[in-house]
């Protein structure tokens, strides 16, 4: 099977289920900016494979779900209007988001002033993959009242917690943080 189908020459893509849009249809810029912030994450964690640390294997699983995740977030977003998600963010994802960002929040040093983003590489890989979160809720807001108000709490949650992993592997690899020059 070829990777190209050569049906998006002349500017359109497929929905879920074979509806055809133009790749700048708000849905596929929602879910585009998905997919770029979970290809952010995976270039992040990357600079991680060669780095020993205590809870690096945790971090790793973490972020394993949390992809699984932001990819649902993405199909949920490439579903049109009235047909059926096969896959759904749930109350749960957002709970688990929260009870690690709550857990790895407590282990770093608490923020005394606004940081710079940047330390370790992955560290600050996560703070950019924060920012294209960040658009991706905002390009999901723009769909409109039929995204799932799920995806937009999970969406909102996620960027919070990439804010606490970046600050928290930059801990765990003793890398310092730099506040605004003064």
């Amino acid at each position: 099977m070829k990777i190209y189908t050569k049906t998006g020459d002349k500017g359109t893509t497929s929905l879920v289920y074979g509806e055809r849009v133009s790749k700048t249809d708000p849905r596929v810029e929602a879910y585009g900016t998905c997919d770029e912030a979970n290809s952010m994450i995976g270039l992040a964690l990357s600079h991680l494979n060669n780095e020993e640390f205590e809870g690096k294997k945790e971090i790793l699983e973490v972020f394993h779900r949390i992809q699984t995740s932001l990819f649902h977030v993405g199909a949920e977003l490439s579903t049109p209007v009235g047909k059926e998600v096969k896959w759904k963010v749930s109350p749960d994802d957002i709970a688990e988001l929260e009870k690690i960002l709550d857990k790895w929040d407590e282990k770093i040093p608490p923020l005394q002033n606004f940081i710079l983003p940047g330390g370790h590489p992955s560290g600050a890989g996560l703070h950019v993959a924060r920012t294209i979160v960040r658009r991706a809720e905002r390009k999901a807001v723009a769909v409109g009242e039929d995204v799932n108000p799920l995806v937009l709490s999970y969406l909102n949650r996620l960027s919070d917690f990439l804010f606490v992993a970046a600050r928290y592997i930059n801990y765990c690899l003793k890398t310092e943080e730099l506040g605004l020059h003064q």
